[in-house]
């Protein structure tokens, strides 16, 4: 179903590699071990700051989702320890990579973020729980090196994904969403030359 996402002069630039028993037990041990020793180096520029809103909305979300774990505010190591649950994928037995020509820039980015949207919504569909994770693209050459995966593509991001433990408390936490009027500026009748809309 995702690999109908549409895409910029359709070029469909995400190729994908999905990991299921050994194959992901053996990523897992493998990225575990490296992201504690070495430093985080992704493919892609992290956003250089959150600001205003985009701050607000980032701490809201990780305070919420740390307190649901019983992590407290201020708890330094506990959240080192939460943190590094990106990196055991949460559980899940299925791990999706996700990777872009690097030749195609922001654009292939943007389509490849298409793509991991339309396969959340389709595992959704299909009672499958996923997660997409920044987290696993922090550590690019890693993630290209064990996979075998060429220098040409970048890392763009990962999909945990399987069935949902309803019992685990962080499968409760759901985050919030900002109004419509928040996100949406509706111009009916155009705006006048020098007018504010």
């Amino acid at each position: 179903m995702a690999q109908r996402s549409p895409s910029w002069c359709n070029a469909q630039p995400w190729q994908v590699i999905v990991s299921k028993g050994a194959g992901t037990e053996r990523f897992r041990a493998a990225i575990y071990a490296h992201v504690t020793k070495e430093p985080s180096a992704p493919d892609i520029a992290f956003p250089r700051e959150y600001r205003g809103t985009y701050l607000a909305r980032r701490r809201g979300c990780g305070f919420a989702l740390y307190d649901a774990v019983g992590v407290k505010r201020g708890d330094r190591a506990a959240s080192a320890v939460q943190m590094l649950e990106n990196y055991k994928f949460f559980g899940a037995p299925h791990v999706a990579i996700i990777t872009t020509d690097e030749a195609l820039g922001t654009y292939g980015a943007i389509d490849c973020g298409a793509y991991v949207s339309n396969f959340l919504l389709a595992a959704q569909s299909l009672g499958v729980a996923s997660i997409p994770q920044a987290a696993l693209a922090s550590h690019s050459k890693f993630v290209r090196d064990h996979f075998a995966i060429g220098g040409d593509r970048q890392v763009v991001c990962g999909i945990s994904f399987g069935y949902e433990d309803p019992s685990h408390v962080a499968n409760g936490f759901r985050t919030e969403r900002a109004r419509l009027d928040e996100a949406v500026r509706w111009v009916v009748n155009g705006p006048s030359v020098g007018t504010p809309t």
